[in-house]
């Protein structure tokens, strides 16, 4: 009688551990040490009920008779040059163009590393712009960052367009901006004349996240100097440490995934040295152009190469040609691509969307989902899909989740706004 009436109290009990486990949890120290926990245990277990496959190929496309075909990697020969000023307008701003021999770069340059800071939990964007920001003199941390473009702790990614808006509205005197299609002396040069970089590039786990994981991730990493003599570049990762030495050898293959992106946060003093150093890629139209040559040469030189397919798709959707970009796209999903590729890039989206191709865009949105069920960004273009295809409750159903990913989202609360729905 004794051991019943003592397994009743403790079901009675139950309720009460469990409410004060879950308010124990909510206090920001315990939360910060136990969220990654949580989060890895609830990440293995999706893995496990739906298992990772590899990113869908494009659907078949019908043709005039009205039978399916497959789609085809299109030719280099397929995706025409394309101009810098179609559906843009160049800047206004003067640009100088270096012409003359540029002066010889040192062999080593080690610019003074700001104080290093370990992320948090997704948060090597935040991180490594708080430690770019303190080259500056500024006193904050990650959390000044993160609490306006990433909220919810469990949201993994964050995009160049984010940090750059953050800086430009909370930081000051300081501005920043970002360029594409970069190479390793470009670095050298910036480096050289006292500007650090930020870029992105290939992150790999060391353990698996779900069963088939292939470990590939993306990351940011500032970098603060380079040696020729070591052939290394220096950089201060949030993750793994300050001052990691990067090999030439193996930097631009982890970078160019990326598009070769560069963020650069600097002084209103230091902005004519920059002009000066990219010259006429000062400009966003003729970078862009350059980054869409540098992609359609190396699909010319390596058609397997999956990665200068989706770069010449993400630089051709600059340029608002969908279509193109669509059929780049095509090639590079044909050839495979990483399984959390779409939690860090979508360019696709847009393509998919704009081309009318509202099948292949709810087919990638689904398997973005899958391994990032959060992402504001797969949930906001599911959400468009599925407005194409006359769900209005499901697209208002996925923009609020976005919402709630990221209560900040301009994106989502737009998408709401535009079909009278609340938040």
């Amino acid at each position: 009688m004794r051991k019943k009436k003592t397994t009743i109290s403790l079901w009675l009990l139950l309720p009460g551990l469990i409410l004060a486990a879950w308010l124990v949890y909510q206090i920001p120290p315990v939360h910060r040490r136990l969220a990654w926990r949580v989060e890895v245990a609830m990440t293995y277990l999706r893995g496990v009920i739906n298992p990772a496959g590899p990113m869908p190929t494009p659907l078949p496309t019908p043709t005039d008779d009205g039978r399916p075909t497959t789609v085809e990697p299109p030719t280099p020969t397929a995706i025409p040059t394309i101009q810098p000023t179609v559906n843009r307008q160049p800047s206004t701003a003067t640009l100088i163009t270096v012409t003359d021999t540029p002066t010889p770069l040192p062999p080593s340059i080690a610019l003074s590393a700001p104080a290093w800071e370990q992320q948090d939990m997704n948060n090597c964007g935040p991180a490594s712009l708080s430690m770019y920001l303190r080259y500056y003199g500024w006193e904050g941390d990650q959390y000044d960052i993160s609490n306006v473009i990433k909220p919810i702790p469990e949201d993994r990614n964050v995009n160049p367009e984010e940090m750059v808006y953050w800086v430009r509205n909370y930081a000051g005197w300081l501005n920043a901006t970002f360029r594409v299609g970069g190479d390793l002396d470009l670095l050298k040069r910036l480096l050289a004349a006292g500007f650090p970089v930020m870029i992105e590039e290939s992150f790999y786990f060391d353990d698996p996240y779900w069963p088939n994981d292939d470990l590939w991730a993306a990351h940011y990493l500032l970098l603060t100097g380079y040696d020729d003599a070591s052939q290394v570049f220096l950089g201060q990762d949030s993750y793994h440490g300050p001052n990691q030495k990067v090999a030439y050898a193996r930097f631009d293959e982890d970078w160019r995934i990326f598009n070769r992106l560069m963020i650069l946060v600097y002084s209103p003093a230091g902005e004519p040295t920059l002009r000066e150093i990219f010259g006429s890629d000062w400009d966003e139209n003729t970078n862009r152009q350059h980054a869409l040559d540098t992609a359609q040469s190396e699909t010319q030189a390596n058609p397997d190469d999956a990665f200068a397919w989706f770069n010449l798709g993400s630089n051709l959707v600059y340029f608002e040609r969908y279509s193109d970009a669509a059929d780049a796209y095509d090639a590079a999903r044909n050839l495979s691509l990483p399984q959390r590729m779409l939690r860090y890039q979508f360019g696709p989206f847009f393509a998919y969307f704009q081309s009318q191709r509202i099948d292949d865009l709810l087919a990638l949105t689904d398997y973005a989902l899958q391994r990032t069920p959060n992402s504001e960004e797969a949930l906001l273009w599911h959400g468009w899909a599925l407005y194409r295809k006359g769900d209005l409750n499901g697209a208002i159903g996925d923009w609020r989740s976005a919402l709630k990913a990221n209560p900040n989202s301009a994106d989502a609360k737009s998408a709401l706004d535009f079909v009278g729905a609340s938040p």
